[in-house]
């Protein structure tokens, strides 16, 4: 099968390649949500080595920066509350941790989750954290620019591999809220 974008030999549904997905990732791949069929949720096969955004595209493609969402996982303090929570903007911009994310998680102090945190809560690795499979009770927080996208590569839970999946497929994601300035421009 051959990948939407980027230049991907080795590309295929995901649920056909669960047995290479971490479990919370391989759980919401086949079960599926809202209105997006399973078989539109591509898996392609990726060494770990290159899994940083900036090598990944020198390698699979220049064009890859324009359809490439990062996925980060914040932390949101107010006393001695924590909210976790997780934020999806295009690999080109940054995630405004201290304007938009903390306005709208009604917080005093955001910081980018530790990895020990971030590993441990979702079940991911660090570097391949993804949207999907998150805990369902987190914030997930997504710039509108990524849902625009017709196509959008994501990380697959792990630094070996890569999802691709409609853009607008990722507002259906549980706890999924578009927040218009999200990501800021590099």
């Amino acid at each position: 099968m051959r990948a939407p974008i980027g230049t991907f030999e080795d590309a295929a549904p995901a649920v056909d390649r669960l047995d290479l997905l971490v479990p919370p990732v391989a759980r919401a791949v086949s079960k599926g949500w809202g209105d997006v069929p399973t078989d539109r949720i591509l898996h392609v096969d990726t060494d770990p080595a290159i899994a940083d955004t900036a090598v990944f595209v020198e390698h699979h493609g220049a064009e890859l920066l324009d359809t490439s969402a990062n996925c980060v996982v914040v932390a949101g303090k107010r006393g001695g509350d924590v909210t976790l929570a997780a934020c999806v903007v295009l690999s080109r911009t940054r995630v405004d941790v201290n304007g938009v994310v903390r306005k709208h998680l009604g917080v005093r102090k955001v910081s980018f989750a530790p990895m020990d945190t971030a590993v441990g809560e979702t079940g991911m690795e660090y570097g391949g954290v993804t949207p999907i499979g998150l805990p369902a009770a987190w914030p997930l927080l997504l710039d509108p620019a990524v849902v625009d996208e017709e196509w959008v590569l994501i990380g697959s839970g792990s630094r070996r591999g890569k999802l691709i999946v409609p853009g607008k497929a990722l507002a259906s994601l549980p706890g999924a809220a578009l927040l218009e300035g999200l990501g800021l421009e590099v």
